[in-house]
Formats: structure tokens, sequence, C-alpha cells
């Protein structure tokens, strides 16, 4: 954990300084609807610069952030941008209390949120193939992995940044019996997780009112080392409020086990992105 004296001052400090102490490039927005456009215009744009190349697009994407897809839609319907030559790895994916996989007609099941918002969505003459889609399921477990390398690796890996850093569902390792090194965590592989307390009530509070009792209790995440592997990876922060620490602890922070999320400051090409309210220092109070 990082100690309390120095949360306190990468929290507060100036924009500017985080700016120069920052380990990962970042990069600000005006507002949340800015930066989804911004993400949706960002996935637009890969794959329509690699069609003009003639050239596969590989994308890991998440299920969470999740207003961007729409807008993704429209702007591929609209500018005829085809999803034929486009290969996508989704992050995660809920599990029951059993580890087995919702049913996709489940309203929080990833899986079915995908296909009917983002692949039902495009122009059928845009569609992505079917046998171009990958979800990763608890009982293929390395199959997932195994279909990135067969196509080449990922161009480019998308995601949220959870509450506590998690990206994908890879929560942070934290156990009185067990400790998980930064090296294996970077190491870690497509796995079954018990998702934290922490995860479940902030699923809660976006997916289902604050009924912590309607979350599913596990998920199926890939590890950090396809992430981590990724020829580009663009991670948002587009929670509001809640996202203003780990944004400073994302990028500023010491890497951590603690922190998953501080394991792409190493990374050749990785960027951060949010809105100017969710930079901005940290004042502890009540309000």
């Amino acid at each position: 954990m990082i100690p309390r004296s120095h949360a306190s001052q990468l929290m507060s400090l100036p924009l500017g300084e985080l700016a120069k102490c920052s380990k990962v490039r970042f990069r600000l927005l005006a507002s949340r609807q800015a930066l989804m456009d911004d993400f949706a215009r960002s996935i637009a744009d890969e794959i329509h610069a690699r069609n003009q190349q003639n050239e596969p697009t590989r994308l890991i994407l998440p299920v969470g952030p999740v207003a961007q897809y729409p807008k993704l839609v429209d702007i591929c319907n609209r500018e005829r941008i085809s999803w034929e030559n486009v290969f996508t790895f989704n992050m995660d994916e809920f599990l029951d209390w059993q580890g087995r996989p919702l049913p996709v007609e489940h309203p929080l099941s990833f899986e079915g949120f995908m296909r009917r918002t983002l692949f039902a969505g495009l122009n059928p003459e845009l569609r992505i193939p079917e046998d171009h889609v990958f979800f990763p399921y608890p009982f293929r477990i390395d199959a997932i992995s195994e279909a990135i390398a067969n196509v080449g690796g990922i161009d480019c890996c998308y995601g949220g940044i959870g509450y506590h850093g998690h990206v994908a569902f890879n929560e942070p390792p934290i156990s009185r019996w067990w400790t998980v090194s930064i090296a294996e965590l970077r190491a870690s592989l497509t796995r079954v997780v018990v998702l934290g307390d922490d995860s479940i009530v902030v699923q809660s509070i976006h997916s289902s009112g604050g009924d912590s009792t309607a979350i599913p209790p596990m998920a199926v995440t890939l590890g950090m080392r396809d992430i981590l592997a990724s020829r580009k990876i663009r991670l948002y922060c587009a929670a509001g409020e809640r996202h203003r620490a780990i944004f400073r602890i994302t990028v500023a922070g010491e890497e951590s086990v603690y922190y998953p999320s501080t394991l792409v400051q190493g990374h050749p090409d990785s960027e951060v992105i949010t809105d100017e309210a969710t930079a901005e220092p940290i004042e502890v109070g009540l309000r």
C-alpha cells in the first residue's frame, strides 16, 4: 500500500507538478462526453488506418466503460468503416458463484452486451466475422491467449481502470496467506478470480442501483501478460469522482500489486486519458 504521507502528497500535487513526475503519458479532455467521444474515435481511427494499409486490426476491448460503443457504431456506419478484417478479444466476463458464465441473455453478460450493442449495431455489410470474435471462457482458459498469438498479437488494448486499479478483472492480489510479486502479476495468465468486495460495491452502484446481491461474485479475466504485450495500451478513466485517486496513482505512483494499473508505466506506448475535473488535485473534506 502507499504510505499515507506519500499518498497525501501525490493526491494534492498541482496538475503541472503531476505532469512533471508522471511515469506514463496522460491526456486530458474537457468532459466525460468528450472522453467517450475520443474513445470511440480512437477505435474507429485505428481500424480505418489499418484497413487503408490492408492490414488486420487486432484489439482487446472492455465492457466498462461502455458509453463509447453506440458512438463507435454510429461513426463506423456513417463513415463506412468495415470490420471485415478486425479481430476482437474481450478483456473479461462475469461468472456466477459456481464459476460458470452467465447466459448471454443476462443483463450483466459482457458477451451479450457486445453482441447486441456493438457487433449487431454495425450495418450488415460492415460487420465483424463471427470467427474473429473471442471471449474468455473459464473451461477453455488458455484458448483466448492462443487465439491472440495465432493472429499475430494485439495492435491496441483499450480499457478502463477500476477503483482499485484493476485492468480487466486483474484485481489486486491481496491475501493474509500468500503474496504475488510484481513480476508474477506482470506474467499473469487468463484465470478465474473471485471479485473483491470493493469491485462488487462499485459495480452495483453502476449496474444495479446499489444492490450488491445482483452482481455476480466471480469473473474470468485476461492476465496482465496479454495486456502488457499489446503494441499500444489506451486506458480511459471515465468514472468521475471515484477515479481521481487511481488516476494519480496510475500515472505517478510506484509500481505495486495493490494497484495493477501501475504496471502500464513500463510499457513503451501507453497512455491514460481522463477529463480535466478527474485530474484536479484532491482536497479531503466533508461536502
